[in-house]
């Protein structure tokens, strides 16, 4: 006998789905922003930081309305998806572009940090070696940040889990499209009778979220154990 309903299990599903593709999706783009934040220096950088940080910042609300706005069917970039047969609004891509947003920060804030842990005098070494800035990233810089990108992604992903309020704003609530599980979760709490499920799903966003905090702070206890053994 399952424990899940076959709606909850398509919600939590669908959660899995749409965090990973989200997190996965923007890594890239984080690494960049990342290691501009660690390792230079450019006019107006307080500024951009600013920027990567206001999701954390602004209500949920606000920025899932900003991206209606943006990626809707009326929207600017939203009428180009359109034509291109690639719209995301109100689809499971844009449940993922809104977890990606949401949980952009905490992967930036995380990787920059890593970045930033990295001993500057062997970047330097290998580029006097004559390695060029590619090599150096993805020989020395990445491979020794590995536990903070891992932890990073485990934060991003939670944060991605239990994304709702840029959500429902953004892509509503379509069941087996956009209809995720703290969606779900809310909509039976607010549905007489729903309590034993919305109890199913607080556990398993309860366990979701602890496994992934739990995993961020091995690898960044592990990191620090290592960075104090090498400073000793």
């Amino acid at each position: 006998m399952s424990l899940l309903t076959h709606a909850e299990t398509v919600a939590l599903a669908l959660s899995f789905k749409v965090s990973l593709f989200g997190v996965f999706a923007s890594l890239p783009v984080a690494l960049g922003c990342a290691w501009l934040l660690a390792r230079t220096r450019f006019f107006g950088k307080p500024v951009f930081e600013g920027l990567l940080l206001l999701p954390l910042i602004l209500p949920p609300v606000v920025t899932g309305y900003i991206l209606l706005m943006v990626f809707g069917h009326h929207g600017p970039v939203g009428r180009l998806l359109d034509a291109a047969g690639l719209s995301i609004a109100f689809r499971w891509t844009g449940a993922a572009l809104a977890a990606a947003v949401m949980a952009f920060p905490l992967l930036v804030v995380a990787l920059r940090n890593a970045f930033e842990s990295v001993d500057r005098k062997l970047e330097h070494a290998a580029a006097t070696l004559g390695a060029g800035p590619w090599r150096i990233f993805f020989g020395i810089t990445l491979p020794l940040s590995l536990r903070g990108l891992a932890a990073g992604l485990a934060l991003a992903f939670a944060r991605a889990f239990g994304e709702f309020g840029a959500t429902i704003t953004f892509v509503s609530s379509i069941p087996g499209q956009t209809r995720t599980l703290p969606i779900a979760l809310y909509e039976l709490i607010s549905t007489p009778g729903g309590e034993g499920g919305a109890l199913r799903l607080t556990l398993v966003a309860v366990i979701v979220a602890l496994l992934a905090s739990l995993v961020a702070a091995l690898m960044l206890l592990r990191g620090g154990t290592r960075q104090s053994e090498a400073e000793a």
